[in-house]
């Protein structure tokens, strides 16, 4: 999904193209810098205690470790995107069952500068393997879902979708390089421990479950590099309660930041998520947006 941010005539506009095939990361690198080691230690707060709190967090939301609780969450996703001295930030918020790899969001487009919406909130159905998104747009029938594979997509779902599938987003950190133990932090009233550091694509990918090893397998062959900086936030439980990574672009243009960030709390929501009929999936052709200014935005 890729939001662009252009100026005509001294104020700014939104031209809003939602990618369906690697638009967003067609040709794009990934790069950053974060995180160092600190002093060995075992408590989680540091060396390799911290690297082995960090790189379980997915197996901990799966269930393995937590009990009941575990297994599902409500889940507020943003993903910002800067370009050119704009940022413009995509929102979501829904559920996500982390044992099934299934979720239901509800993904909002930001506002054009008149403060008006262009676009009508996308429905996002996350499965393994696949994406589903309602009120697509692009020339799709409203009633209408589309469908993608994201093992296809060249970032492997990671930023062109608006959401990082949560559970990917937590899988990445299972290829975790190097990790800074922060401090602890109040997070919604929840005491959590901030970990800060840096996380390889290629080794997440290669530590991942079946169902997410696919997408991860198909962003390390995308991206130009695969260092990805990261924040994660874990409480008592050593469940995953905030994620941000930072993803840098360059396109033959100003490099392009996307930071996307996932939020977990009410943990133990049931979550149901019907998948479309075979007949309310739109195989047409998807109209392509106008790629002006396509230098200045990812």
């Amino acid at each position: 999904m890729v939001v662009q941010q252009h100026r005509s005539g001294g104020g700014a506009r939104a031209v809003r193209a939602l990618a369906v095939v690697g638009v967003m990361v067609a040709a794009a690198g990934c790069a950053g810098d974060g995180g160092g080691g600190g002093p060995v230690a075992a408590d989680g707060r540091s060396g390799p205690g911290a690297v082995a709190a960090v790189r379980r967090a997915a197996t901990v939301l799966v269930g393995t470790r937590t009990g009941p609780e575990a297994g599902s969450a409500q889940v507020s996703t943003s993903m910002e995107t800067a370009a050119g001295g704009t940022r413009v930030t995509i929102r979501g918020k829904g559920a996500y069952d982390f044992r099934t790899q299934s979720g239901r969001l509800k993904v909002v487009l930001p506002q054009d500068a008149a403060g008006v919406d262009e676009h009508r909130p996308i429905t996002e159905l996350l499965a393994p393997g696949a994406l589903y998104m309602m009120n697509r747009g692009a020339g799709v029938p409203a009633d209408k879902w589309v469908r993608i594979d994201t093992t296809t997509l060249a970032d492997g779902n990671l930023v062109t979708g608006g959401v990082t599938d949560p559970l990917a987003a937590a899988e990445l950190l299972g290829g975790v390089s190097a990790v800074t133990y922060v401090g602890e932090t109040d997070l919604a009233g929840v005491t959590v421990r901030h970990y800060r550091g840096t996380t390889d694509i290629g080794r997440a990918a290669g530590r991942a479950s079946a169902r997410s090893r696919g997408a991860l397998t198909a962003a390390a062959a995308g991206f130009r590099t695969d260092t990805v900086p990261f924040d994660a936030y874990l409480d008592e439980q050593g469940r995953l309660r905030k994620v941000r990574h930072r993803f840098s672009f360059a396109n033959g243009g100003p490099a392009r930041e996307v930071v996307s960030t996932t939020l977990l709390y009410g943990f133990g929501v049931a979550v149901s998520v019907p998948l479309p009929d075979a007949h309310d999936i739109y195989t047409g052709e998807i109209e392509q947006g106008r790629r002006q200014g396509a230098a200045d935005a990812p």
